[in-house]
């Protein structure tokens, strides 16, 4: 007889059915895992044998298979654990096998019998209950799972509890369905004096969903005004909530009972590697481009990060995706982010400066920019220079506007975007292609000459020219013009030109 319990392998986001087959035959006392089991499979035998004892039960003195199926998906993690010891207990008529078959198992057994956490329990509820089945899970991810919407999760504390559930000695509950807090502060775009230009382009950038570059000398504050972009985007939808925390339920950072309400915001330091910014590592996990799906990657001191990471940016900023190449395996994971990023215009940040001239320019800023190659630079659709404020300037509070009060500009130049492109596959101005965006400029005929005249004087790529028009069709939808206006590609074509490039 062979007992089957069925759980998940996971390929990038997405998650593949596995039935757990366990048989117990004659012959000498051994645990045998097969299935393309990595060693943290393979190392169930010792801590199922563990939890056994300390529940005072017997483990078999007998040969104990264990099949992984399919076997040419290669399985890791510990969420195998309580599969196995369950098809165990079949085996050995301590539960009833027929009692499993409506479930998916995952759970990490400790050695004492309880169970700890594990990632990726978010999409194998939504999995489940796509097949019609429930999901047995442990306590701590059992909130998670009931966002799912599956009406059949049973989460307890530990084995023992999890047996006497099967045999009708208790009854574990439904977890408590848990509120997510969307009561999130952000730091308020009115405590940033000055910077009327940059905070234009914040707007812009927010409302379309675009990648920009802001280039200022230290302490300008750049990084004051990437850290307020998150409190003016526009809230992510049912849909974008779920998608985020899948993606962070797969990487193990979804916080206890906290689905993401709020855009994701990731800031990785400069020194950051390869596999920590796109994905990969021994098992591919996902990276911060992926981390930061629906929301907003900042890198600060752009030039800093290496060389081949920067290159590495170029095919998920254009395709909102990230593949991961392995022997075995190719790992799609979802990048479709906003970039936001910051420079010093030299390597000693005086570049531009008419007090504090740069000693070696502008060979000094020439190097140092150089270290961003131009297709690169050519991705950003707003380039804005964040100069140094006096910061003795006398300035009325009054002029700063609230967070609040923008974020709801914002929100209406989305809802027009949403609206526009509600039969195509995205719904933000920074995706949207070419022959849409040439419906929108303005019949008159001195915008669309203005429009070629820089083409010409500026040497545009195709990419370039693309880039004008979609940050021109956002300048129109915050101004609620329906057409592309002349003033709307001046605006746009003034983001596109760097001052303190060298």
């Amino acid at each position: 007889m062979v007992s089957r319990v069925f759980s998940f392998a996971y390929e990038g986001i997405d998650v593949k059915p596995i039935e757990v087959q366990v048989q117990i035959a004659p012959g000498l006392p051994c645990v045998n895992i097969v299935g393309l089991a990595d060693k943290s499979v393979a190392e169930s035998r010792d801590r199922i044998r563990a939890a056994f004892h300390s529940l005072a039960l017997s483990f078999p003195q007998k040969r104990v298979i264990v099949n992984l199926a399919p076997a040419d998906i290669h399985k890791d993690g510990s969420h195998y654990d309580l599969a196995i010891a369950l098809g165990l207990l079949a085996e050995m008529k301590i539960i009833e096998a027929d009692a499993l078959k409506d479930y998916c198992v995952m759970g990490e057994l400790s050695l004492d019998g309880k169970l700890n956490a594990v990632s990726g329990v978010l999409p194998a509820s939504i999995a489940a209950n796509a097949e019609g089945k429930g999901i047995i899970c442990p306590k701590q991810n059992g909130g998670e799972a009931t966002w799912s919407g599956n009406k059949s999760i049973i989460a307890p504390v530990d084995l023992l509890q999890l047996i006497n559930h099967f045999t009708d000695k208790q009854v574990v509950s439904y977890p408590e369905v848990t509120v997510a807090n969307t009561n999130v502060q952000y730091p308020d775009l009115a405590d940033v004096k000055g910077h009327y230009l940059a905070k234009r382009a914040l707007e812009i950038a927010a409302a379309g969903g675009h990648n920009m570059l802001m280039i200022g000398p230290p302490g300008s504050g750049k990084s004051m005004l990437a850290q307020r972009l998150p409190g003016i985007l526009p809230p992510l939808s049912h849909e974008e909530m779920l998608e985020t925390s899948i993606i962070a339920s797969v990487a193990g950072i979804l916080g206890k009972d906290q689905l993401i309400t709020e855009r994701p915001f990731r800031s990785p330091h400069n020194s950051a590697s390869m596999a920590s910014i796109v994905g990969g590592g021994r098992i591919a996990k996902p990276g911060e481009v992926t981390l930061a799906h629906k929301g907003v990657l900042f890198l600060d001191e752009l030039p800093q990060f290496s060389s081949n990471v920067l290159e590495a940016l170029r095919q998920p900023i254009e395709d909102g995706k990230v593949t991961i190449s392995r022997v075995n395996s190719h790992i799609t994971y979802p990048a479709r982010f906003q970039m936001i990023a910051a420079m010093n215009p030299c390597k000693c940040g005086n570049f531009g400066d008419a007090n504090n001239m740069c000693s070696k320019a502008p060979r000094c800023a020439e190097d140092y920019q150089s270290q961003i190659s131009g297709p690169l630079f050519d991705r950003f659709d707003l380039r804005v220079d964040v100069v140094a404020i006096d910061i003795f300037e006398e300035e009325s509070p009054i002029a700063r506007e609230t967070s609040e009060v923008v974020a709801k500009r914002i929100l209406k130049a989305r809802q027009l975007q949403l609206e526009r492109y509600k039969d195509q596959p995205y719904n933000v101005n920074s995706e949207a292609q070419e022959d849409i965006l040439e419906k929108y400029i303005s019949s008159n005929s001195e915008a669309r000459d203005m429009l070629r005249k820089a083409a010409d004087k500026f040497s545009l790529s195709m990419r370039g020219y693309v880039r004008i028009l979609r940050v021109a069709r956002t300048i129109a939808d915050l101004a609620g013009s329906e057409s592309i206006e002349i003033g709307h590609l001046a605006e746009a074509l003034s983001f596109r030109i760097s001052k303190l490039r060298a």
